[in-house]
């Protein structure tokens, strides 16, 4: 994946959620395409993760652009075979650029206890 992919996938990300629907695909890379879409379909079990180690934070409270990164790299952390780092380097990227200046250290804490549950589990 890009980082482009993943820019657009989470732009759709974002909007569908603004718009209380499933994500607008078309015109989006292939790969965009498979990260939106997958995020989406599977957004109540990466919430249910998510949730589970942002203590302090319920979803609803995050940023925006915060879930929909989380959402988006737990995704593609769970179902691509992309390296962890890889994955987690560019969601922190991507919310420094696109949200909060606290939102990378954020991504970054969140994603690196998620990764570590899952090496556990």
């Amino acid at each position: 994946m890009s980082r482009d992919d993943r820019v657009e996938a989470l732009g759709a990300l974002y909007a569908a959620e603004a718009r209380g629907g499933a994500p607008e695909v078309t015109g989006l890379s292939s790969r965009a395409r498979k990260l939106a879409v997958g995020a989406w379909e599977k957004h109540a079990e990466l919430d249910s993760e998510i949730a589970s180690v942002a203590t302090g934070w319920r979803l609803e409270r995050m940023a925006a652009v915060d879930r929909a990164v989380l959402r988006l790299a737990l995704f593609e952390l769970r179902h691509t075979e992309t390296p962890v780092g890889v994955v987690i380097s560019e969601a922190v990227e991507l919310a420094k650029q696109y949200s909060t200046s606290r939102s990378g250290a954020f991504v970054n804490g969140v994603l690196a206890a998620l990764e570590k549950e899952g090496v556990e589990q």
